[in-house]
């Protein structure tokens, strides 16, 4: 691994701890004095990336092996997603369906389906959905053409779509709030076209229920791993001081400093996965206001 690419990789409570024990075995091998040992200590958690953490024990033999970079690192600077994510899902041809009616009822498009290069459909006193988040595409560039009359047609994208919105509302509208954000490179384009009256068409950008109940999952393992790190840490903590008073080199004042000092370390560290999981509960809160408000709307059309 390069010294360019170590910046671009954030510690994980993992690294900070494997570091936290480099330290405590050199301070029991007298290699850091107690001074020496604090100023890197707080370093050490105050550290955000690899680049901040690798100085403090370049100079110190590792426990077992290096403990940073680790030997398969992630590399946290996403890159363009290829064409190869979306090229199995152009696969050309005629599509699934050429169009959609609900006169007074609903239609609804959604799972495997291949959108086809012109999609038409007409609501009246009705509804409908097209969900593309599992579909394929007949091309590279899809229009949808919708026409709601005292009606309304939802349409789902997936994530990386990209969406051009050039339909005409007459006391009702077209949603343009995806319009604009960029799609991934590969992926197809969206044209949606059409005319309401006292109508809509709503379009919404929202990931599959297997991604997000895979998302859900991943957020569930980092706070269970986050728990497991904080246990971890009390008992690093517990191992070091009982390590430096076996020394016979750690009493008195000077006890009470670094306890106060990792004392003022475990309350920030503390304070700072709060506030982070309360950013997290209140975005989430949002997410799912907008999408009941957007559950509402379609059953009003509908």
């Amino acid at each position: 691994m390069t010294d360019d690419a170590v910046p671009e990789l954030r510690a994980s409570d993992a690294d900070r701890e494997r570091v936290t024990e480099i330290l405590r075995d050199a301070v029991a091998e007298g290699r850091l004095d107690m001074e020496e040992f604090e100023e890197r200590l707080e370093a050490t958690y105050k550290a955000r990336t690899y680049a901040e953490l690798t100085p403090i024990t370049r100079d110190l033999p590792a426990a077992g092996s290096a403990p940073l970079p680790p030997a398969n690192p992630v590399n946290m600077t996403k890159p363009p997603a290829g064409d190869g994510s979306w090229a199995g899902r152009i696969v050309g041809g005629d599509g699934s369906s050429s169009g959609a009616v609900a006169i007074m009822s609903g239609f609804q498009r959604r799972g495997r389906w291949t959108v086809p290069k012109r999609f038409t459909c007409f609501a009246f006193w009705g509804g409908g959905e097209l969900d593309l988040r599992e579909a394929d595409f007949a091309d590279h560039e899809v229009e949808i053409n919708c026409v709601a009359i005292m009606g309304g047609v939802q349409i789902v994208v997936p994530p990386g779509v990209e969406v051009v919105v050039r339909g005409i509302g007459v006391m009702g509208g077209f949603d343009h709030r995806q319009a604009g954000v960029p799609g991934e490179p590969g992926a197809p384009r969206v044209i949606v076209s059409g005319f309401a009256f006292w109508g809509g068409v709503g379009v919404e950008r929202k990931q599959t229920r297997a991604e997000r109940q895979r998302l859900k999952e991943q957020r569930r393992q980092e706070k269970r791993e986050r728990g497991s790190s904080a246990r971890e840490l009390r008992g690093s903590r517990h191992d070091l001081l009982g390590g430096l008073d076996g020394l016979g080199g750690l009493h008195g004042d000077r006890r009470e400093e670094l306890e106060e000092h990792l004392d003022a370390l475990e309350e920030h560290r503390d304070a700072m996965r709060r506030r982070h999981e309360e950013r997290r509960e209140r975005h989430e809160e949002r997410r799912e206001r907008h999408r009941d408000r957007r559950e509402r709307r379609r059953g009003d059309w509908d």
